[in-house]
This record gives structure tokens, C-alpha cells and sequence, in this order.
């Protein structure tokens, strides 16, 4: 059972038998993860689905209001909505595990290997190893996702279909040729996000002048959704040009083209500032979604009767 020091009134008493790092406790970060990605991603289609159209053409849609409004007209709320799937499929597989890997790696090079190393390398070694194993999962349907929403007419129409397109005609490999900007996208994502994320909470519990473990769980969550805002928006930043390379080579990579001269070949078409297009739109999306993401992780551990993340 979880050994913890006596409490203030109103803290939060752990109310199950899960083992701080015991295989359960991580599997149980697993499936919290899964939680907070999925859906959460999901519930953004809309915002992601202008982004991608306006990364891929600046010039589709005058504002992103005038595109919903376009979609829904055409095509209803379906329209809106498309390449859900792909996302929440992908997305699931890989809050999976980011946060369960995370959770691990955390534990074995901070307690384990690198006992005295600075928290903060920890953490971002830590993030960065979950990531790349995270985002060998999420690959496959990020490619679909990116080929329905920014090929017009689309690339499939749901799917089933996207995968047995791209499997059929470029074989398995497709479905991976964006995974070297992926990992170039995400990796430095989540190594700001986690470490931004525990840093925050910390500064945050500073400030306020008292220990964590005398604050509720509601308290605590609510600490946990500020700094995952605060994180949120740091990761739309550094990912960004990635995020934009990402839907272009997705979208635009030549059978046989090399993922490093269909780089070149495409910042010679967009240039620099090409790689900030939708930026605005990304800081709201990924700010708004990675603070939910943390509340949703957190409250779920809470529910298990474990410590919210970061703040010791």
C-alpha cells in the first residue's frame, strides 16, 4: 500500500492499494493517458482540419470561421468533423504511450540510473524517450488523418479506406514516410511539454506558499490544468515549423523522394515564413487541449487514489 506522511485537513488521501511504480501504477498512467489523448484530440478535429487545409494552402479559407462555415454548408457536421478516426485511434495509441513511458523512464533515470541528475534532464530525457516510442504508434494514422484532410477532393473518405489506399500503393512503408518529421514534431512537443508542465507546477505550489500535499484534489487538479496551459503554449511554439512540414510532406512527398530533398524541395516553395502559417490557431488548440490533457490525466490518478504529477 502507498506509505504517505500525515496531512493537512482537506488533503489528498490515497483510497487504493496501487504500489507507487509497480507495473499496475504504470499501466494504470497508461490507460490514463490514453484518457486525456484521445479524446481530447478528438474533440479539436474541427480547429485541426482548417489548420492542416491552411498549412497545406494559405489561401482555402479567408478566416477559419469562413472555412467551418464553408464545410458545414457542403458537407454537415460530418464534414466538420472529418478524420476523427485517424485521430482518435492515433492519438489513443499515442497518449498511451507518452504518458505511460513517460512515467517509466521518469522512474528508472531518475531513481535508478541517474539518481543525482538534475530533475529537469531527467524529465526531459525522460519525455523524449517516451515520444519516440510513442509517435512509432501514432505514425500510421497521423498519415491518413493528414492525406483526408488536406487532399481536396479527399484522399479517402474515411478510414478503412485511407489505409487500404496507401498500403496498396506505396506498401507499410507509406504509412511511415513522415515519421522522421514526426518525431521532429513531437519529440521537442512533449520535451517541453512534460518538463515545462513540472516546472510550472512546482513554481506554482511556490508561490502559493505551501506544500502540495496540503491542497485537495480539486486544488491540486486545478494547479495541474494551469500548468499544462502554460505548457500547452510553449509546445505550439517549438513544434510548430515541424507541424507545418509534417501536413506538407504528408500531402506532397513524391513517390521515391527522399524525406530530406522533399524538405528541401518544399521550404524552397514555402520559405521560413511559410513554416508559421496557422501559429495562431495552434497556440489556442494545442494551449487549450494540452491544460485539459493534464486535467483529465491527473484527476484520473486522483481517482485511483494516486498523487497528481509534479510538484514534490
Amino acid at each position: 500500500m502507498v506509505q504517505t506522511k500525515p496531512q493537512a485537513p482537506g488533503a489528498v488521501t490515497p483510497k487504493t492499494k496501487i504500489q507507487l511504480f509497480s507495473g499496475t501504477y504504470f499501466a494504470a498512467c497508461t490507460l490514463g493517458g490514453i484518457i486525456a489523448c484521445g479524446p481530447t484530440h478528438t474533440s479539436v478535429t474541427p480547429l485541426d482540419l482548417v489548420k492542416c487545409r491552411r498549412q497545406v494552402d494559405p489561401k482555402i479559407y479567408s478566416s477559419n470561421l469562413s472555412a467551418w462555415r464553408s464545410i458545414y454548408a457542403k458537407e454537415g457536421l460530418r464534414g466538420v468533423f472529418f478524420g476523427w478516426s485517424p485521430t482518435f485511434i492515433g492519438y489513443s495509441m499515442q497518449g498511451a504511450g507518452k504518458y505511460g513511458f513517460y512515467e517509466v523512464f521518469k522512474y528508472y533515470y531518475g531513481e535508478k540510473l541517474f539518481p543525482n541528475m538534475n530533475k529537469t534532464v531527467v524529465y526531459l530525457g525522460a519525455s523524449a524517450s517516451a515520444e519516440f516510442l510513442a509517435d512509432i504508434a501514432l505514425c500510421p494514422m497521423e498519415a491518413i488523418k493528414v492525406r483526408m484532410q488536406t487532399t481536396l477532393p479527399p484522399y479517402a473518405s474515411n478510414l478503412r479506406e485511407g489505409w487500404s489506399k496507401i498500403v496498396s500503393k506505396e506498401g507499410y512503408a507509406g504509412l511511415y514516410k513522415g515519421l522522421y518529421p514526426l518525431w521532429a514534431r513531437q519529440i521537442p512537443y512533449t520535451m517541453v511539454k512534460f518538463a515545462t508542465f513540472e516546472s510550472a507546477v512546482a513554481q506554482i505550489y511556490k508561490q502559493l506558499g505551501r506544500p502540495k500535499e496540503s491542497y485537495n484534489s480539486l486544488q491540486q487538479t486545478g494547479v495541474s490544468f494551469l500548468g499544462g496551459y502554460i505548457a500547452g503554449i510553449g509546445c505550439a511554439v517549438i513544434s510548430h515549423p515541424a507541424d507545418v512540414m509534417v501536413s506538407k510532406l504528408n500531402s506532397d512527398r513524391k513517390a521515391g523522394e527522399s524525406a530530406g530533398s522533399a524538405v528541401a524541395r518544399i521550404y524552397g516553395n514555402i520559405g521560413f515564413r511559410g513554416l508559421w502559417n496557422g501559429l495562431p490557431v495552434r497556440i489556442f488548440m494545442i494551449g487549450t487541449l494540452t491544460a485539459f490533457q493534464w486535467l483529465i490525466y491527473d484527476s484520473f490518478k486522483v481517482y485511483l487514489g494516486l498523487p497528481t504529477t509534479g510538484g514534490h
